[in-house]
C-alpha cells in the first residue's frame, strides 16, 4: 500500500476505535432506559435512536452539516467556546459518526438487558443491593453478548461510512479522508487497481465481523432491526 492508502486505514481504524467507545458510554444508559422505562416516550426516544437505520446517509449528513456550521446550534456553540466549527475536522467526523452508527449499539444493548427479565434485580433488591450494584454487579455482566454485538456492529458500522463522512468531513487527506472515501476516489480517477485492494479489504472485513457474530452471538444479530 502507498502512504495515501496507510494513513486512510489508519484514520478509519482511529475514527472506529473512538467512536465505538464513546457510542458504549452514550449508548448503554441510553439502552437501559429504553428496556426499563414504561414512559410514553419510549417509543419517541426509540424512533429518533433508530432514525439513522431508514434515513439517507446524505440527509442526516445535510442536517449534521447544518447544525455544525457556523449558523447551526452546535457550531454556535462550539465557536462561543473558541473551538470554531466541527465540519472539515476528525473531531466533526466523530460527532456525525456516533449520531450515524448509534443504533447499531443501542439495539443490541436494550435487546440483551430486556432479556435479563425481572428476577435477577428482584433477588439483587431482596440482597439490599443499590440500584447502582444491581446494574453493574448483574445486568452488565447477564448482557455481555449486547455489549460483544453493540461494540463489532458499532466499530464495522463507522468503518464502512461514506455518505455522512463525506458530507462532515470532505476529502482531507490525513485527517478526513477515510477508506470509503478513497476507494470512491480511486474509482473516479480510474485507478481500479487500488481500489480493487481496498475494496477487497473492506470485503474481507465485513465477512470476518458477520461471521464472528453468527459464530459467537447469533442471538443479537437481531437488535439492528428490533
Amino acid at each position: 500500500m502507498a502512504a495515501a492508502e496507510l494513513a486512510a486505514v489508519w484514520l478509519t481504524l482511529k475514527l472506529a476505535g473512538i467512536v465505538t467507545a464513546l457510542l458504549l458510554v452514550i449508548g448503554t444508559p441510553i439502552a437501559w432506559w429504553l428496556a426499563r422505562t414504561r414512559s410514553r416516550l419510549k417509543g419517541v426516544i426509540g424512533a429518533v435512536v433508530a432514525l439513522p437505520l431508514v434515513l439517507p446517509p446524505t440527509v442526516l449528513g445535510f442536517y449534521l452539516l447544518v447544525a455544525m456550521g457556523p449558523n447551526g446550534p452546535i457550531g454556535g456553540l462550539t465557536q462561543s467556546l473558541g473551538l470554531g466549527t466541527l465540519p472539515f475536522t476528525f473531531a466533526g467526523l466523530v460527532i456525525a459518526s456516533v449520531f450515524y452508527s448509534l443504533p447499531f449499539v443501542v439495539q443490541p444493548l436494550q435487546n440483551a438487558f430486556e432479556a435479563i427479565g425481572e428476577r435477577p434485580l428482584e433477588v439483587a433488591a431482596t440482597l439490599r443491593a443499590s440500584p447502582w450494584d444491581t446494574f453493574w454487579s448483574v445486568a452488565v455482566p447477564l448482557a455481555r453478548p449486547g455489549f460483544i454485538s453493540g461494540a463489532i456492529l458499532g466499530f464495522a458500522h463507522t468503518v464502512g461510512e461514506f455518505g455522512v463522512v463525506l458530507m462532515i468531513g470532505g476529502n482531507i487527506p490525513e485527517k478526513t479522508r477515510v477508506v470509503s472515501v478513497l476507494i470512491y476516489d480511486h474509482v473516479e480517477a480510474m485507478e481500479y487497481t487500488q481500489a480493487h485492494v481496498l475494496a477487497g479489504g473492506m470485503v474481507a472485513f465485513s465477512f470476518v465481523v458477520l461471521l464472528a457474530l453468527y459464530t459467537f452471538n447469533p442471538q443479537h444479530l437481531g437488535g439492528r432491526r428490533g
